[in-house]
């Protein structure tokens, strides 16, 4: 028996062709999309030729104030004679400080301290033996008159002083002297990277970074000859010389072909 088979309806005529038709529209646009990925190439982004330099600035001036450490240091037999002594050396110390026009505010004790004293020669047969106490006494001050400063310490020695630690000079207000050390710095590093870009065929076109390293501003010197000098001479001579303030700046240049 032959069997026939039912035509098909008219919606499901419509419906297979649709799908049909996506089906085959497809492809080929997937495999269009692949093929143009494959194609296209990423875009490019040129490096900046930069340059890394390092700038010095370096500015000397002369100083207008000086800071000194002095005060004194004695040896006694017993804890309170020595501290005793101390004090009314100290006390002549001061005295002498005013008198020389050194006001409150550029006076400060740095160090006050108590030690005994020990003969270790006779150790062998048993311990240290105690012979005594040492104490000292400390201040800095600031001298905003370095021409006075000879006869000053001289006044001080006068009064009992005995101990010099260390003397410093510099300004008593430094920002003018630091701002044009940063200047010379940043103006050195543009030099430099003017030259090597010229070297090199380019021009420098801006700067990328910049930040300080560090700069260097005057520090405590130490006297080791003072008190000498002081008992031979009827005023100290001192010479102040000039003081540096220096800068350090890291620059990053951008280069561009002329």
């Amino acid at each position: 028996m032959t069997r026939k088979l039912k035509p098909k309806s008219k919606f499901a005529t419509v419906l297979s062709a649709a799908i049909l038709s996506t089906a085959c529209t497809s492809l080929p646009l997937h495999a269009q999309a692949q093929s143009g990925a494959s194609q296209q190439t990423m875009p490019t982004i040129q490096q900046e030729t930069t340059l890394n330099l390092t700038g010095h600035g370096k500015i000397e001036v002369a100083p207008d104030i000086a800071t000194i450490s002095l005060g004194v240091n004695v040896e006694a037999e017993t804890a309170a004679d020595t501290m005793k002594k101390q004090a009314n050396l100290m006390n002549g110390v001061f005295n002498a400080l005013k008198k020389a026009g050194i006001e409150n505010k550029d006076m400060q004790t740095g160090n006050i301290s108590l030690s005994p004293r020990y003969d270790y020669s006779s150790r062998k047969n048993g311990p240290p033996k105690l012979i005594g106490y040492q104490a000292s006494n400390t201040v800095g001050i600031t001298v905003r008159e370095i021409n006075s400063l000879g006869s000053i310490l001289d006044a001080v020695v006068n009064a009992g002083g005995n101990t010099i630690n260390s003397i410093s000079f510099g300004l008593d207000d430094s920002s003018e002297a630091l701002k044009s050390a940063r200047k010379a710095a940043v103006k050195d590093a543009l030099s430099k990277a003017e030259l090597y870009a010229d070297a090199a065929g380019y021009k420098v076109a801006r700067i990328i970074s910049m930040n300080e390293s560090g700069n260097y501003s005057p520090g405590p010197q130490p006297v080791m000859m003072a008190r000498m000098e002081m008992a031979d001479s009827a005023s100290t001579p001192i010479a102040a010389g000039e003081v540096s303030y220096s800068s350090t700046m890291n620059v990053q240049f951008e280069l561009v072909k002329k």
